[in-house]
């Protein structure tokens, strides 16, 4: 009894994640060093592609059958296909100027070129948010270099899709889908508190991790549906919903349980995210917006503080989803109100158009995308 009391006491659940986060980190740093060996060597063909180019001036023949060529001498390697080779080209040319992001998104930076040159780049992927640096292109699989260089042409708006597929794993799928469906403007448009709340620095951390609207496209009611309707829904699919939310986030439960002096409340959903070391208290109303959400949504935050909270746990906040919003009024309703909440809508899955509900990516998927080429 003394042992286990002593393990408990030394929360062994942590040191078992911490374990498997260095585990995972370590696979992900193996395969990411085969990544960046592969791209060196694309951006170099494309550099010999695109002078050859410029020098004999030579078109698609030559292609075909330098793709020929090396099929034949190098059956074991793929991804010089005549679509591949101009995918070389593109990136190198791409790649092969300075791209320079506002400095209010990167103090700081350096050339691209310099950074594809540059021996020293294998930065630890939990790391990535924390460092300076233009564009993390060795860090992203082939495929998603491609999908960015020709769909994203935002430089700033490029380099957040970047750092989102690592720090995220998305697939090739999912980043095509976000793109499509402007992830980047939604991030951080919801309505909020966090620059009053929290430091500058946590208060850009959360609003760059929340978004408005979400998406839960993996929900689809025939008839009538209220907020618990949606909630079993979100739990039965928590891997989707896990992946709407964003990166780090881990659900602690539904209807989770609050013993408040004597009396019992139930918080709609509760999540806890292990990159900012915080709870988030989500309420879900079948409704548009009413101010009175509010009350009810700090007072639970102030009691997951109090309750919940370990040493090193930020504050908690508080996420407000509704099906519609007044924006003017929910700032209204936040304007004094101490602790850090946001207000976004939410769509489920029968009112969004078909092209617009997510191809969500696999395990399996998102393992193959990091070393995929494409063919």
């Amino acid at each position: 009894m003394a042992e286990r009391a002593a393990i408990e006491h030394f929360d062994y659940l942590h040191l078992l994640a911490q374990v498997k986060q260095r585990v995972r980190l370590a696979q992900q740093r193996a395969i990411y060093s085969a990544n960046d060996e592969m791209l060196r060597m694309y951006w170099d063909v494309g550099h010999l592609l695109s002078d050859a180019q410029k020098q004999i001036g030579w078109g698609n023949g030559a292609l075909k059958r330098l793709s020929v060529d090396m099929r034949n001498d190098y059956p074991e390697i793929k991804g010089f296909s005549v679509r591949n080779c101009q995918c070389m080209i593109q990136f190198y040319n791409e790649y092969n100027q300075e791209l320079t992001l506002p400095k209010d998104t990167l103090p700081n930076t350096q050339s691209p070129v310099a950074q594809l040159t540059e021996q020293n780049t294998q930065l630890s992927v939990a790391q990535l948010p924390k460092y300076n640096f233009t564009l993390p292109i060795l860090h992203l699989p082939w495929t998603h270099n491609i999908i960015l260089i020709q769909r994203v042409k935002d430089i700033k708006a490029r380099y957040w899709y970047m750092v989102q597929s690592i720090t995220g794993h998305w697939s090739k799928d999912y980043l095509a889908d976000a793109i499509k469906q402007d992830y980047y403007k939604r991030h951080g448009a919801l309505a909020n508190n966090f620059d009053v709340a929290l430091p500058q620095q946590e208060a850009e951390e959360v609003k760059s991790m929340l978004k408005d609207p979400y998406l839960f496209d993996m929900l689809t009611f025939k008839d009538k549906f209220d907020e618990r309707d949606i909630e079993l829904g979100l739990v039965k699919e928590v891997e989707k919903f896990l992946l709407e939310m964003g990166t780090g986030f881990a659900f602690m439960g539904r209807q989770y349980h609050l013993d408040v002096s004597g009396d019992d409340y139930y918080i709609d959903l509760l999540m806890y995210n292990t990159f900012m070391h915080r709870y988030m208290v989500i309420e879900l109303k079948n409704t548009e917006f009413l101010p009175e959400y509010i009350g009810k949504l700090n007072f639970y935050c102030s009691a997951v503080d109090d309750i919940l909270c370990r040493e090193g746990d930020n504050k908690t906040i508080g996420l407000l989803l509704c099906r519609t919003k007044d924006k003017i009024k929910a700032e209204y309703a936040l304007r004094d109100i101490n602790k850090p909440i946001g207000v976004s809508d939410y769509e489920i899955g029968n009112m969004l158009p078909k092209d617009l509900r997510s191809s969500l990516p696999s395990i399996e998927d998102i393992e193959r995308d990091l070393s995929e080429p494409t063919e």
